[in-house]
């Protein structure tokens, strides 16, 4: 959960969120140093008055600041495509559920299990109970087991929706007539929350997502309670 006057991202959830953060911190280092130097540079030029007319025609400093920038976006471009790459894999879920986007809610379908479907909608104002969070709160709650690969196959029934919660590392489209999917893993147990991150109509903002990561005991009882 993200709290008040936060400035970074929230707590890692996922082993692909954690990747996330250290390319977040790995491109924000290149970039710091680069405007540091850049900064460096301008305030020189412009607190002296000494130049240097041979510069004009220095090929070894053209040199550098072709190939270092080169070697910069290399840098970068090398975690990212091996990021993507992880989050396209998939190794042998143990479980699926399909969640389909509506105006204004979700509703989520564990095709392992027979007959365990159910809608999810955004609890109003007037009836949240202490502790729990405005617009953000469901009324049935999506449980999942911990330390689990699950497969999340996600579609809509109207118009574009985005199945996103942040702590996860997870924002996929919810397309009308296409099948997307993407894999998640909790490392630990928890309640998680996300929104519907696709402009999808002027209430697109009351479309929460709620994930609630129980041990794999825990998510068997639920299981067999809701069959």
């Amino acid at each position: 959960m993200p709290y008040p006057h936060q400035l970074g991202f929230q707590d890692a959830t996922s082993p692909i969120m954690e990747e996330l953060l250290y390319f977040h911190d790995h491109t924000l280092m290149i970039v710091f140093l680069i405007s540091s130097l850049v900064l460096y540079t301008i305030s020189t030029m412009l607190s002296t008055k000494l130049t240097h007319t041979n510069t004009m025609n220095a090929q070894e400093i053209e040199m550098v600041w072709t190939i270092l920038p080169a070697m910069i976006l290399i840098l970068i471009a090398l975690p990212s495509l091996r990021i993507l790459y992880m989050i396209d894999e998939i190794n042998d879920p143990s479980l699926t559920v399909k969640t389909l986007g509506h105006q204004w809610y979700w509703s989520y379908e564990y095709t392992d299990y027979e007959e365990l479907c159910f809608d999810s909608y955004m609890v109003p104002s007037t009836d949240l109970k202490p502790g729990e969070l405005r617009l953000l709160e469901v009324d049935n709650r999506v449980v999942l087991p911990m330390k689990t690969p699950v497969r999340m196959l996600i579609s809509s029934e109207d118009v574009l929706h985005s199945w996103a919660v942040p702590s996860l590392g997870l924002k996929t489209d919810a397309v009308p007539g296409r099948l997307n999917q993407t894999t998640l893993m909790s490392s630990r147990p928890g309640l998680f929350y996300g929104q519907c991150s696709e402009i999808c109509g002027s209430n697109h903002s009351f479309m929460p997502i709620v994930i609630e990561m129980v041990p794999l005991k825990t998510f068997e009882s639920w299981s067999s309670l809701m069959t």
